[in-house]
């Protein structure tokens, strides 16, 4: 009978991670052999030997150089000298400037000689009044307002304050243009009730000047009134009312 059992020496499976590692370590070897390989063209010419042929020497014509004429020498002018000799020193007769500066005495005599004397009494002073502008608020006596006569103090203040609001009511008219443009807001005015109780001088500053020339509009229909005064006197007084430009969205 045969035996099945195998011969370990005859194996060949036993050593074939030897024998991979090898035969992979020689292919690598090759390859890096191969790259590493470098090849260069021949050339035809050996680069060790020169020939150079002979050139020609080309003959240089020989040109004669004459250099110019000098120039001709300049003729000398004659130059006749006149030489005449002058005193360095001259007389000048000085001038002598006299001050024309008098005292106060000198000219009131002289001018009373001239003219015949003037005295205090004949010199005319002549006083201007200046307009004094007094704010509203620090009056002695406001501005008297039609409709508001032979009240109190306090009563024509507050009479005035009612009466310029019904007056702005009254002739209040928003601008067709700042409905359709949207244009809405505060606008402040001040005016000036001068000494003859008339309003000038209108200033005024909004949002637009659409609503300002409204604003101003509206003030300068204020009636004539009885003007403020001030220690008696009739002053001109400065007066701000704020003006109010709204409209409803439907």
């Amino acid at each position: 009978m045969l035996s099945s059992k195998k011969n370990p020496e005859l194996e060949i499976g036993r050593n074939s991670s030897l024998y991979f590692a090898i035969g992979l370590n020689l292919m690598l070897f090759f390859s890096w052999q191969a790259l590493e390989y470098k090849t260069y063209e021949k050339s035809d010419v050996d680069i060790g030997i020169l020939t150079m042929e002979a050139q020609p020497e080309k003959e240089i014509p020989i040109v004669n150089y004459s250099p110019p004429p000098p120039p001709p020498a300049a003729v000398p002018v004659a130059i006749n000298e006149n030489i005449q000799i002058v005193d360095d020193i001259k007389e000048v007769e000085e001038t002598v400037m006299l001050s024309s500066e008098t005292d106060q005495s000198e000219a009131i005599s002289n001018y009373k000689g001239e003219v015949g004397g003037v005295g205090v009494s004949d010199v005319k002073v002549a006083v201007i009044e200046e307009e004094v502008e007094v704010a509203f608020a620090v009056i002695e006596d406001v501005p008297v307002y039609p409709g508001c006569e032979g009240l109190s103090k306090s009563e024509a203040k507050d009479c005035f304050q009612r009466k310029v609001r019904e007056h702005v009511v009254k002739n209040f008219n928003y601008p067709e243009t700042a409905l359709q443009l949207g244009i809405q807001g505060r606008v402040s005015v001040i005016f000036i009730i001068d000494s003859k109780g008339i309003a000038t001088g209108i200033r005024s500053r909004g949002p637009d000047k659409i609503l300002e020339r409204e604003a101003e509009r509206i003030i300068g229909l204020l009636p004539k009134m009885q003007p403020g005064k001030q220690r008696g006197k009739p002053v001109r007084v400065a007066y701000a009312v704020p003006i109010y430009f709204k409209f409803q969205e439907r």
